[in-house]
């Protein structure tokens, strides 16, 4: 069998391949590819670990951007409140000033008016002495005065007498005019009823009597008069005056007769008084009217 020349024989194609393609270079392949997958895998890697990282820097950048929101939020808290504070400030010290200057206007005022009333209790000193020296001089006078009265007094007291009544009793003493009386009343011995009355055919009411004066004599001071006391009628004819006139109602004792007495004695009238004794003065009554009276009875 005739071989081609130019076919190779399988000892050539085995040379010849074997020279063709060396070994190392599917291991270099496969170094690189591992080398490839390695770096990709690193990459990958560090890739991942970077996210991360900037993750928590993207957080921790929120965290700190709140943070700092806070504190902007907190300045401006706190400026508003020292703003508000200052003027707060401000006003106190121009509260301060108005009331500074209020205070050295009301001492102003306070210091005047010192003096005013200072000027005013001067004025109210010297009217004051004035006053008590007029009035020391008033008392002066006064004393004389009272002392003049007393011996007034003393005098009106020489002046009353006792005497002795139509009824033979010693009378207390007598008024003889309304001085007299009044001197009488302040004694208080007795009861006193001043009266006038004028000559009528009608009683008039006396104390606890009533008496209807019948006749008058000027020229000689006499006088007739009428007393209703005790449902009977007394009548004292022609009686002096300045006499005592006695007479007695019940419950009385003999030793304390009631007493008139007449001190003046006009044309149509007569001036006097009643003298009741204390325990008896307001016991006996009146009759309303004389007419029914029994017939008088004769001292």
């Amino acid at each position: 069998m005739s071989i081609s020349p130019n076919v190779p024989s399988p000892e050539e194609s085995y040379r010849y391949e074997s020279t063709g393609t060396p070994r190392w270079i599917p291991v270099l392949f496969v170094v690189l590819f591992v080398g490839i997958a390695a770096l990709g895998y690193v990459g990958y890697s560090g890739i991942s670990r970077l996210e991360q990282s900037l993750a928590k820097e993207q957080d921790q950048d929120k965290v700190l951007t709140a943070q700092l929101e806070q504190a902007n939020a907190r300045l401006a808290d706190l400026k508003g409140h020292i703003e508000v504070t200052e003027q707060k400030v401000g006003m106190t010290v121009s509260e301060l000033a108005q009331a500074k200057s209020r205070a050295e206007s009301i001492r102003k005022e306070q210091v005047e008016s010192d003096q005013k009333l200072t000027a005013q209790l001067s004025q109210v000193k010297k009217e004051s002495q004035e006053q008590i020296g007029a009035v020391a001089t008033e008392v002066g006078g006064a004393k004389k005065d009272i002392e003049a009265t007393k011996s007034d007094l003393e005098a009106t007291k020489g002046k009353l007498e006792r005497a002795t009544g139509d009824m033979g009793v010693m009378s207390g003493l007598i008024a003889r005019n309304h001085d007299d009386l009044d001197e009488l009343k302040r004694r208080g011995d007795r009861n006193y009823y001043e009266f006038t009355i004028t000559k009528s055919k009608n009683g008039e009411k006396v104390g606890p009597t009533q008496l209807t004066l019948n006749k008058t004599d000027p020229k000689k001071s006499k006088y007739t008069l009428t007393v209703l006391v005790d449902d009977r009628t007394i009548e004292k004819r022609d009686k002096t005056a300045g006499e005592p006139v006695q007479f007695y109602v019940k419950g009385a004792s003999r030793m304390a007769p009631y007493e008139i007495v007449v001190f003046d004695v006009g044309k149509n009238q007569a001036t006097g008084y009643l003298s009741t004794p204390k325990d008896v003065g307001a016991s006996a009554a009146a009759p309303a009217a004389p007419a029914a009276a029994p017939a008088p009875t004769k001292p």
